[in-house]
């Protein structure tokens, strides 16, 4: 059985569940999605962006000005955190030029999922936990050989903030 290395983050949408925070910062949550993915043994990852999402992938890449400003005595740990994010994983950047939804939006990783298992992270809820709930799903599915999904229960009240 192939071990899951891949993962796929869909971020194109218009993350109006987390407003006003997406309103110029989409998905502030996609890095702690990576982190967890990396946690989990997740190699590669797909970000799934659309028109105006260029600032994730400016996140995840070096930041030469940013490291020279903080290359100075007492901001070490600063300067480790900046320069360790664009060596988390390797991430992929694809852009959703029309959002046709989920569905649409997985189909178009087909490429670089190939025949691969892989895991579609999203970043509308965090667990934060000792275990990753990515790695759970790794795991079971090495145990069971199916598909597998995590499910978070919500009260009715807060179902249409996920529609």
């Amino acid at each position: 059985m192939q071990k899951i290395r891949k993962a796929v983050v869909p971020a194109a949408g218009l993350g109006t569940r987390v407003l006003p925070a997406t309103k110029a910062m989409p998905k502030p949550a996609i890095q702690y999605i990576v982190e967890e993915a990396v946690a989990a043994g997740i190699e590669e990852i797909l970000i799934i962006t659309g028109r105006g999402k260029g600032i994730m992938e400016d996140h995840f890449d070096r930041a030469p000005e940013l490291e020279a400003g903080l290359a100075k005595p007492g901001k070490e740990k600063m300067l480790e955190d900046v320069r360790s994010i664009a060596g988390l994983a390797d991430i992929f950047f694809l852009r959703q030029k029309e959002t046709k939804g989920l569905g649409h939006a997985i189909l178009k990783a087909r490429p670089f999922t190939q025949d691969e298992p892989f895991v579609v992270l999203y970043g509308d809820d965090v667990i934060m936990g000792e275990d990753p709930v990515a790695a759970q799903l790794c795991r079971a599915y090495a145990q069971y050989r199916k598909a597998c999904v995590g499910i978070k229960e919500v009260s009715p009240a807060d179902i249409v903030k996920y529609s």
